[in-house]
């Protein structure tokens, strides 16, 4: 588009000079030649004779000197160039507006998935690719997935003859003609010497994903948030994507099956465009496109996001089912423990819970579990606690090596094969001692968080490997406040919601437990009325005897059949299937061995029996060696030596249970002191501070019982 030059007006010259004319002296007058020669007359001359007027004014007394305007260069007429917008006095060659410099150095535009035949301008160029050629018309190129015009044969330059599909190449856009809702583009092909890239992105607003609903469905938004999740579907790759707002699944596809964006990678701060799709009466963003953020803007999203899910992660501010000094107590780590878990939740990070394989152990899981999961589906989607969430249990007391191996394992391969984040490790019922930090040591190196929910003695140095770290010891409790009670009301804390559904597990942990802190009177009370001590007892039992069978497998649907939470009816039929088979095989296992028991009287006064359930008990079958100890300590305790201090060894080739009444022992105490005192014996264990185990090498057992049933004769004993 030209318009009238400013400098000479429009009239392509300028006047630097002016005044009386020089011929006439302003009287306009040609005056009298002394002698004329007609032949000599130009027409101009003549004419001026004729009418007696001067040549040189033409009449008008003044002389003006002109001269041609060197803005317009004499055409009257200034261009703008269609590119950078410099005033040119010229059209190029092809009658183009474009200055030199951009004919020289163009301006390539590269137009994002979000843009449409509105976003497009006549004179520019464009990278596009070949989406077909038809011989004798030309080739289809596309500028992004959406627009696509034609390059005809007739305008193929030299090197443009063989283009196939696939190829990229330079156009520039000679016209845009509208028919209807068709938009044909009349594309030729160019070869700029110099060019720079140009990302070209549709204005639209951005959009907050907190301000999205139903009415927004087919509507175009831009967003700006973090990826937390990325997962690949057999159709479209599934982006979590948050802002400060809240947080939306975005499909992005190209085939089937295949990784879409794929520079994209979790944790990166993007720019989405898209269309926003009702899915299972879900929102959903239908990708057109995705794109990193710069540093400078990744640094400003990611503190917003980070800040909002900071303050949308605090737990619920409840009140404790029951009154307790040691859980007020530990109400600020409670705290801390909720926060972590809810924070992963709303970050879509995966959570691994990890149980020890007992009544009180898998109480504390279910109770965490059943507060989780509903929060992870809110967040993802029905099918998100699939690849959000594990439940394992772990038949030691303490994160083994082998359990933490394949949960690096597993979490190294979900990150490489689905952009994974590294997940959170909840461990209830253990986690709290020296023996965990080895395999702490292991998740350290991968990013993998703890939290930790335990009542076993802790050990201080764990502490430097844990987000949060709730245990009664910590605020002057001891074990009577089992995992299973500490755990129902972090669950509560983390969701409300379920409170009624998991009231009772805090009551049967501490009767899986034998708890005698005063909290589980309390608990035991709120739900008697449901459930009486002896049904606790039996579900309890059950969940022992089903998860030594179960091994490492989490027993979904069963477990909770176990604790009455799915129908009440399969619920009985179960308990009372499962007790029948355990007491008629711990019977059987304390026919066997109550015959072999020794017992003695140490110094102390505190009865001590011992059993070697590796020669006289059944092996490889219910109940194990911990739990033969166990009950036979229980027939000691009740039964033979009632209202007497009681210490029950269950010994082994390479091990020894210990079991304790009425005998002020410390077990974590003991085992550091033989370590010490019996180098190369190999003594590692712990537990509660009255019952625990201890394993040493199988050639110095003789000399690490021997030594342990004195220090067992040292411990101070209860008095009536």
């Amino acid at each position: 588009m030209s318009e009238k030059c400013s400098k000479c007006r429009g009239e392509g010259f300028l006047i630097p000079e002016s005044g009386p004319c020089p011929k006439c002296n302003g009287t306009v007058s040609a005056g009298k030649a002394k002698s004329i020669n007609l032949m000599d007359l130009s027409e101009k001359n003549l004419n001026s004779f004729v009418s007696g007027t001067c040549e040189t004014c033409g009449g008008t007394g003044t002389y003006e000197k002109k001269q041609k305007c060197d803005e317009c260069r004499g055409k009257g007429e200034i261009y703008n160039c269609i590119r950078c917008g410099r005033m040119i006095p010229y059209l190029n060659a092809n009658g183009e507006e474009i200055c030199n410099a951009c004919l020289s150095s163009s301006a390539v535009h590269v137009l994002d998935n979000s843009c449409d035949y509105d976003d497009l301008e006549s004179g520019k160029l464009y990278k596009g690719c070949v989406d077909g050629v038809v011989a004798g018309l030309g080739a289809f190129i596309k500028l992004n997935d959406s627009i696509k015009g034609l390059m005809h044969e007739k305008n193929f330059e030299a090197g443009h003859a063989g283009l196939q599909k696939g190829d990229e190449i330079i156009i520039q856009l000679k016209n845009i003609s509208r028919q209807g809702r068709d938009t044909k583009l009349d594309l030729v092909p160019k070869k700029p010497v110099n060019y720079k890239i140009i990302d070209v992105e549709k204005e639209i607003p951005v959009t907050l994903i907190g301000d999205l609903s139903a009415k927004d469905n087919g509507k175009i938004i831009k967003m700006l948030g973090e990826v937390l999740q990325i997962k690949q579907t057999g159709g479209p790759t599934i982006f979590t994507i948050a802002d400060e707002s809240g947080q939306v699944p975005c499909a992005g596809f190209s085939t089937a099956g295949q990784r879409s964006f794929v520079e994209i990678m979790t944790g990166m701060a993007v720019v989405a465009v898209g269309e926003v799709n009702l899915r299972d009466n879900a929102l959903q963003i239908e990708l057109m496109s995705l794109k990193k953020l710069s540093d400078d803007e990744t640094a400003s999203l990611l503190e917003r996001v980070n800040t909002a899910i900071d303050v949308r992660a605090e737990p619920h501010d409840i009140s404790f089912l029951i009154e307790s000094k040691i859980l007020e107590k530990l109400r600020p780590s409670m705290i801390q423990a909720a926060k972590e878990i809810r924070k992963a939740i709303l970050r879509s990070r995966p959570i691994i819970l990890r149980h020890h394989a007992d009544a009180d152990g898998i109480t504390s899981a279910i109770a965490i579990e059943k507060a989780i999961l509903p929060l992870i589906r809110g967040i993802g989607g029905p099918d998100a606690e699939y690849r959000a969430y594990t439940r394992s249990p772990s038949k030691a007391p303490f994160y083994e090596l082998l359990d933490v191996v394949k949960d690096v394992s597993y979490a190294v391969e979900d990150e490489i094969r689905f952009g994974q984040p590294m997940p959170l490790v909840v461990m209830v019922d253990n986690g709290s001692t020296e023996e965990d930090i080895p395999a702490y040591k292991h998740t350290q190196v991968y990013g993998m968080d703890i939290v930790v929910i335990d009542h076993h003695h802790p050990d201080d140095a764990a502490d430097e490997y844990l987000l949060a770290h709730v245990n009664p010891y910590k605020v002057g409790g001891d074990f009577g406040l089992t995992a299973g009670m500490l755990c129902t009301e972090v669950a509560r804390m983390i969701n409300p919601d379920v409170s009624d559904q998991i009231v009772h597990l805090a009551a049967v942990a501490g009767t899986g437990d034998r708890s005698a802190a005063p909290e589980f009177e309390q608990y035991l009370n709120l739900v008697l009325g449901k459930y009486t001590p002896e049904h606790l007892k039996e579900m309890a039992l059950a969940l022992d005897y089903e998860q030594y069978w179960l091994r490492f497998g989490s027993g979904v649907g069963i477990i909770e059949d176990i604790l009455d939470m799915r129908d009440h009816d399969t619920h009985l039929r179960l308990v009372k299937m499962l007790c029948e088979q355990a007491n008629g095989m711990i019977q059987d296992q304390l026919n066997v061995s109550l015959p072999n028991v020794k017992t003695t009287v140490l110094k102390s006064g505190a009865i001590l029996n011992t059993i070697d359930v590796e020669k006289f008990a059944h092996k490889f079958t219910f109940p194990p060696p911990g739990k033969t100890s166990g009950e036979i300590h229980d027939i000691m305790c009740n039964v033979r030596h009632p209202n007497k201090p009681v210490i029950t060894l269950g010994l082994g080739p390479d091990f020894a249970v210990i079991r304790s009444k009425k005998v002020l022992m410390n077990i974590p105490q003991i085992v550091r002191e033989l370590r010490e005192e019996l180098a190369g014996t190999g003594v590692n264990g712990g537990g509660h501070l009255v019952v625990g185990s201890i394993k040493f090498v199988e050639g110095a057992a003789d000399i690490v019982i021997s030594r342990l049933i004195e220090k067992l004769g040292e411990a101070d004993v209860e008095t009536e």
